[in-house]
Formats: structure tokens, C-alpha cells, sequence
């Protein structure tokens, strides 16, 4: 609970920093988006406030997004997902493809790799985005558990 009420803060931070009033429907869902575990959909958040309109929760994550208070994350499907910023610095993500769980790192080899390819780029580069997908721990474990429960399930008899 209490990582939720900091991120609450931090999101209405944002908002400030902008120089974006504080609306009923931004704190709603500030507050919302705040409580979520992992990645989450503008979708998502869309139908936990049926009261609010779709463009406002448009707006409102563009907003975070912009003030770097949210992460746009990639999916493999190509569906745009959300998590909340929990680290200002530059760094990337690993999403676990089964529950949605983002774990953000950063990685010295990477950045080293990503800065000698846009040495070789004709051009100037402005960003990118890497996203790895991944099964968490959590869930590999859990397959894997349900995999011994279950020998010889899937096999042909």
C-alpha cells in the first residue's frame, strides 16, 4: 500500500510540474493507475473507471507519459502498455508475457551495444525503444510446478 500512496505522489507530481490542474478524474486515474501491478492498457484503466471518459484516460497517460512519469512499454502483440516510472534515469524493461509483470534494468553492455550501432547509423538517433519479454520467475516456476504435477500430459498413448 505504501508504494502505491508514493506513486500516487509522484504522478500528481507530474501533473504539477506541467502545470496541469488537479482534476476528480486525473486523481481517479492517478489513483488506479498508481494501485496496478506490472503493465497495464489505457483499456484497463478505461474500463476500472467506467465514469471517465475513454479520451480523458487518453490524455491523462499521455500526459504521465510526456512528464516521464509512466513508461510506454512495447508488447510482443505490438499493443501499447504502461508502467509506472519507479527510476528517472534512462533504463529498459523485461515484461513478463504471462502475467504483465515489468521489471525495469539498466545494463552497461547494452548501453555500450546501443551507442556503437548509432555510430554506425547515417543520421542522427533520437531515441529507441528495447523491451525484453520474458516468463518472470514467478511463472516459469508456476509451469514448471504444473508441468511436474502433470507428466505425460500432451503425450500421445
Amino acid at each position: 500500500m505504501r508504494a502505491a500512496r508514493t506513486d500516487t505522489a509522484r504522478l500528481t507530481a507530474a501533473f504539477r510540474r506541467l502545470g496541469c490542474r488537479d482534476t476528480v478524474p486525473r486523481r481517479k486515474i492517478t489513483e488506479l493507475v498508481a494501485g496496478m501491478d506490472g503493465s497495464f492498457t489505457v483499456e484497463s484503466v478505461s474500463r476500472g473507471l467506467p465514469g471517465i471518459g475513454r479520451a480523458t484516460v487518453y490524455r491523462t497517460i499521455r500526459l504521465l507519459v510526456a512528464a516521464g512519469a509512466l513508461c510506454r512499454l512495447s508488447m510482443p502483440d505490438g499493443t501499447p502498455a504502461y508502467s509506472v516510472a519507479r527510476t528517472r534515469h534512462h533504463h529498459h524493461h523485461a515484461v513478463c508475457v504471462r502475467c504483465g509483470a515489468v521489471d525495469p534494468f539498466d545494463s552497461p553492455e547494452i548501453e555500450r551495444a546501443l551507442q556503437s550501432a548509432g555510430e554506425r547509423i547515417a543520421g542522427e538517433v533520437v531515441g529507441h525503444l528495447m523491451e525484453f519479454y520474458v516468463n518472470c520467475r514467478a511463472c516459469a516456476s508456476e509451469a514448471s510446478a504444473a508441468a511436474e504435477r502433470a507428466p505425460g500430459e500432451g503425450k500421445a498413448t
